[in-house]
């Protein structure tokens, strides 16, 4: 089993914390934490982009000339696709890129994602992550104990509004729930600070 240094807010070791094997020491399947993290991505796009067709574009609804006898090519509209301020073809139109993955992927591409944290020596489990007043040099102070440089996650079991507003001014800094435990954010922070208590958190669900 993995077993990691169990520090307190200041910096310090107190001890060791074995995590679950089989949550904090699978093997990584890069394609599928790679498939995770695309679906990620594309469940928050909008989709919301739109072109006009030649039958949304304004104006157009007379025949330019006759048919025959001008010299010049045939033509039903203006607002024709070749025409200057003519419609668009196969343009973008309104659509959901939402794609799903089932359930034993999702988790185990979670797994893959924590196990490589611990692989790499970038997780930090805090027996307690919590502070007496919403103000951000808490969170600049526990970092710096931390020598802990771009990017950081801290992850709690429950919302905690002291901590949550505390590193809400920070660039860089996120503040997620045990229950939002995703690929992105994981792959996306260098470092990650994970209180005890989610610790059991995540073994109970993942395990």
């Amino acid at each position: 089993m993995p077993k990691v240094a169990l520090y307190n807010i200041a910096g310090e070791t107190t001890g060791e914390v074995e995590l679950n094997e089989n949550i904090f020491g699978v093997e990584v399947n890069e394609a599928l934490v790679h498939q995770a993290v695309v679906m990620q991505l594309a469940n928050q796009r909008l989709g919301t982009h739109a072109t006009k067709t030649r039958g949304l574009v304004r104006g157009g609804g007379r025949k330019p000339w006759r048919q025959k006898g001008t010299g010049r090519a045939r033509c039903g509209s203006s607002r024709s696709p070749i025409w200057v301020g003519g419609g668009t073809v196969f343009g973008p139109q309104p659509r959901s890129y939402a794609f799903s993955m089932p359930k034993k992927q999702r988790r185990l591409a979670i797994k893959c994602a924590l196990s490589s944290k611990v692989n790499d020596q970038e997780i930090f489990v805090v027996d307690s992550i919590n502070f007496d007043q919403p103000k951000t040099k808490n969170v600049v102070k526990m970092l710096s104990d931390f020598n802990a440089e771009g990017k950081a996650l801290i992850i709690t079991a429950d919302a905690i509004e002291n901590v949550e507003r505390s590193a809400s001014n920070i660039q860089g800094v996120k503040v997620i729930t045990s229950m939002g435990l995703n690929v992105y954010d994981l792959l996306h922070y260098t470092k990650i600070f994970v209180a005890q208590d989610a610790i059991s958190r995540i073994e109970e669900v993942l395990a």
